[in-house]
């Protein structure tokens, strides 16, 4: 599978979770209360600048890491495009942008370990209605761990298509090869979970 957390040590690795969970939270409100396109070019350039305070190398691997967002982007311009509505397009685009990156940003830096035990102190009150904080951000936890290798494994198997197949693009024939490795996968991960004493409560 793959790690999430960067290897590239950054200033950003000494911050505790708690505290860049929450900056992330205040910075996603106040990009959604910018009024304007202009302005919204602002939130993408800091986010730009932060990766690229940790140098190069980091800032290629964020890069790297957002390359499922452009689809979504250029479809979002493509739509606006048809309908003449660039201003509302590029509000949008920009949002996505800068609300993503800064999250991938605090992702690439911090251990998932730490990601889960923000979230058990922040669901501890759901213990009042007889829920288990410490499962659900364990699930949580696996959901933000196992989502890029999902992806990377269905890119691989998109290339093993078009290698093996006249068409250029796979369809429904790669679904079914994908959800067996996602069921291979989860049985690893039990077993795993087992051998380590289960799940925390």
């Amino acid at each position: 599978m793959l790690s999430l957390t960067s290897e590239t040590p950054t200033p950003f690795h000494r911050i505790p979770a708690g505290a860049k969970l929450g900056a992330l939270a205040l910075a996603s409100a106040a990009i959604f209360q910018i009024p304007s396109p202009a302005l919204m070019a602002l939130p993408v350039a800091v986010a730009a600048a932060l990766y690229l305070s940790c140098g190069l190398r980091f800032a290629r691997q964020g890069l790297r890491a957002l390359r499922p967002l452009w689809p979504f982007l250029a479809l979002l311009t493509l739509w606006h495009g048809i309908t003449q509505d660039w201003a509302n397009g590029a509000m949008l685009g920009g949002r996505l942008l800068a609300t993503v990156a800064l999250a991938n940003l605090v992702t690439m830096t911090t251990r998932l370990e730490a990601m889960i035990a923000v979230m058990a102190k922040l669901l501890a009150p759901l213990r009042l209605i007889g829920a288990k904080p410490g499962r659900i951000a364990f699930a949580i936890g696996l959901v933000l761990r196992l989502t890029p290798a999902m992806l990377e494994r269905g890119r691989q198997l998109g290339l093993a298509w078009r290698a093996r197949a006249r068409r250029r693009r796979p369809g429904w024939q790669i679904v079914l090869p994908l959800f067996l490795t996602a069921l291979d996968d989860a049985d690893h991960i039990a077993d795993a979970v087992k051998a380590r004493g289960g799940i925390p409560d």
